[in-house]
């Protein structure tokens, strides 16, 4: 099947917006983040290389096959490897969010994080959203290496961590992949504002709750 025309106009408009807003309030800047969303067909769209989320073109952006050949629009960020071996892992995320937003990229460089599950359960939101957050060892930027160590986490918590780097997270749709990235940074700034002071974290049983809830 392939995806009709007006799935990907409404798509690509989607990237566009979803982008615009991101690098409006300061969650990306620069040319720094990627987004993609995978369509009926299995094929992805995808933010191009070296091109700022406020200020997408919705025509050129990358329309790759599922094997991740170009198909149309510009060259495709240099991780879109990243997002395909997301797809890969979980059939139900149709979209996924990559950024170096400030506050997690911060934690990501903690030495004494759990590495696997880096954030406390603070709040019930972030709970909900988030989850469980991985971290992933430090891969230079376009190292395809990079996916077998996300491959490793990446099927059983919907967002990881990359050490250094900053979180990569998939959706059901592109909408939850952006809330649940927004509710990570906030969750991150909440952790560094926090330290040193003694915390409450949601306990074993409210966390269990609200998973089951949600």
């Amino acid at each position: 099947m392939t995806a009709t025309l007006s799935e990907q106009t409404k798509q690509r408009d989607a990237i566009a917006k979803t982008g615009r807003s991101l690098f409006d309030r300061g969650f990306t800047f620069g040319s720094t983040g990627n987004v993609s969303v995978r369509l009926g067909d299995g094929s992805l769209l995808a933010t191009p290389t070296n091109a700022s989320l406020g200020d997408l073109d919705p025509a050129r952006i990358s329309h790759l096959s599922e094997k991740g050949e170009l198909l149309s629009g510009d060259k495709p960020t240099k991780e879109a490897f990243l997002h395909q071996c997301v797809y890969c892992a979980r059939a139900d995320a149709a979209a996924v969010v990559h950024l170096h937003s400030t506050h997690s990229v911060a934690i990501s460089i903690l030495a004494d994080v759990d590495p696997t599950d880096v954030l406390p359960p603070l709040t019930a939101y972030y709970v909900m959203r988030v989850g469980k957050l991985p971290l992933v060892p430090y891969f230079p930027p376009g190292d395809e290496a990079l996916a077998n160590a996300v491959l490793a986490h990446i099927g059983t918590a919907h967002a990881v961590l990359l050490a250094n780097h900053g979180p990569v997270v998939a959706g059901k749709t592109l909408a939850d992949a952006q809330y649940a990235t927004e509710e990570l940074e906030e969750a991150a700034k909440l952790f560094l504002l926090l330290q040193g002071q003694r915390i409450r974290p949601l306990t074993r049983e409210q966390v269990a709750a609200l998973r089951a809830r949600f």
